[in-house]
């Protein structure tokens, strides 16, 4: 039976959801993905290549997974991780703390209408947020405007294997043994019946690379992961 809200009630659902199971987030994903989630993390962030003393941003950041390897690509540049979920970057902090203040903040706000001026950051990436926004085309929009000219996105996301066997085991396990693993670590077997629900509806990777070449990105390519269960998109701002 699907749990997935309507449209006009998403956001609100998604944002008390991601709230209910921050406390133990982290613990989930390094499980649920037998750790591979950190090391799909790295290649993103390779494909960015924050400049040294350049910005970086994350969006959709949650616990901030990301910044502390954005922050030690661009040294001593600064890293701003942005969510519209307070509880999730209250479980992150310590990964500031770590940094320092001078290296990374995180900031709250919508994907959608990302707190920024235009052509802000040098590097942005996202992970696993396009699936829980309203309107992926208007994400792809927004992270466009805020990046400057000849700067780089990359998104992480799921995907659906291309094998046959592979697609109906990941499906097995990602609908069948993810939920009660979410509800044995994270407390809350509902959230983790909606993460692979969410995903099943997701666009392919063919179709994300029309979004994000749509809303203005160039020379955008992807790479599947993970037995092609997940893939990584990357596209560039054109230099003015």
């Amino acid at each position: 039976m699907s749990i997935l809200p309507p449209t006009e009630a998403k956001a609100v659902y998604v944002e008390r959801m991601f709230a209910r199971i921050a406390a133990g987030y982290d613990r989930v994903n390094r499980v649920m993905t037998f750790g591979l989630d950190q090391s799909w993390r790295q290649h993103v962030v390779a494909a960015v290549a924050p400049p040294v003393g350049g910005r970086a941003l994350d969006v959709g950041t949650g616990t901030g997974d990301f910044l502390p390897q954005l922050a030690a690509w661009s040294r001593n540049g600064f890293s701003v991780g942005v969510d519209f979920t307070l509880p999730m970057m209250v479980a992150g902090q310590s990964k500031l703390v770590e940094l320092g203040p001078h290296q990374a903040a995180f900031v709250g706000g919508d994907a959608l209408r990302l707190p920024f001026p235009a052509d802000s950051f040098d590097a942005i990436t996202t992970g696993f947020m396009l699936r829980n926004v309203t309107d992926i085309a208007q994400a792809f929009r927004e992270m466009h405007r805020v990046a400057r000219p000849g700067g780089v996105m990359a998104c992480l996301e799921v995907a659906r294997p291309r094998n046959p066997l592979v697609r109906l085991g990941h499906r097995l396990y990602f609908e069948g043994v993810v939920p009660w693993i979410g509800q044995l670590l994270g407390g809350d077997r509902r959230a983790y019946t909606y993460l692979p629900q969410s995903a099943r509806a997701f666009p392919t990777p063919e179709r994300l690379t029309e979004l994000m070449r749509d809303a203005g990105w160039h020379h955008v390519t992807y790479r599947r992961y993970g037995l092609g269960a997940v893939a990584i998109h990357v596209g560039a701002k054109l230099a003015a």
